[in-house]
């Protein structure tokens, strides 16, 4: 099915940062990218648990508006919108399934102390959050120095260790600030809808 005329306006609107945009977006896709998490974890054999689906699900919606929705742009509209984030949203979403995986692996076995797993590289989707005014709504929930972290790492793409020695606190202790900055982005998406299938969401694009 090709790209219907809602969805062409929806792109649109988001790439030109139209008030509402994204979360009409969100409200449109977030049961299919649900479904995608779910359906790709099941056949990776790799349960997920509710926190775990929701920290991937922001990690998809974050790569989305990455570098002002490079992805959205990439779109050529040769097939549905639907489709094409099905698509980006499993490659997305094995990516991370795997780096999970090889984080786990990477424990240490002697002294019983994980390794900082929920650090991030700055420069990647959380850049993108500049360009929208979630990022606003965000940053006014948080503590004073949480809320520089959140600005000099989604804002100003500064390395962890770059923000560690700006604050002087510890560099483990920024990837656990951010993990906390992202449930709050997740809360402003509102909580997951029913699960649907991408079936589903094209039957809603022809009606």
């Amino acid at each position: 099915m090709a790209l219907t005329a809602v969805d062409r306006s929806l792109i649109q609107r988001c790439l030109n940062h139209a008030s509402g945009a994204w979360n009409d977006f969100v409200d449109r896709f977030l049961g299919l990218i649900y479904h995608v998490v779910h359906h790709t974890a099941f056949l990776r054999s790799t349960p997920l648990p509710p926190e775990d689906t929701e920290d991937v699900v922001a990690e998809i919606l974050l790569q989305l508006v990455a570098n002002d929705y490079a992805a959205l742009r990439q779109f050529r509209g040769e097939s549905s919108l639907a489709t094409y984030l099905t698509v980006v949203a499993r490659r997305i979403c094995v990516h991370e399934l795997a780096r999970r995986a090889a984080a786990r692996d990477a424990q240490p076995a002697t002294d019983g102390h994980a390794l900082d797993n929920g650090r991030e590289t700055p420069a990647k989707a959380e850049a993108g959050l500049e360009n929208l005014e979630e990022v606003h709504k965000l940053l006014s929930k948080l503590p004073s120095k949480e809320r520089e972290v959140v600005r000099l790492c989604y804002l100003e793409g500064r390395s962890y260790e770059e923000i560690s020695t700006a604050l002087h606190i510890p560099i483990n202790s920024i990837g656990p600030i951010l993990t906390r900055a992202r449930k709050r982005l997740r809360k402003n998406v509102k909580h997951a809808p029913p699960r649907v299938t991408a079936a589903q969401v094209e039957a809603k694009n022809k009606a």
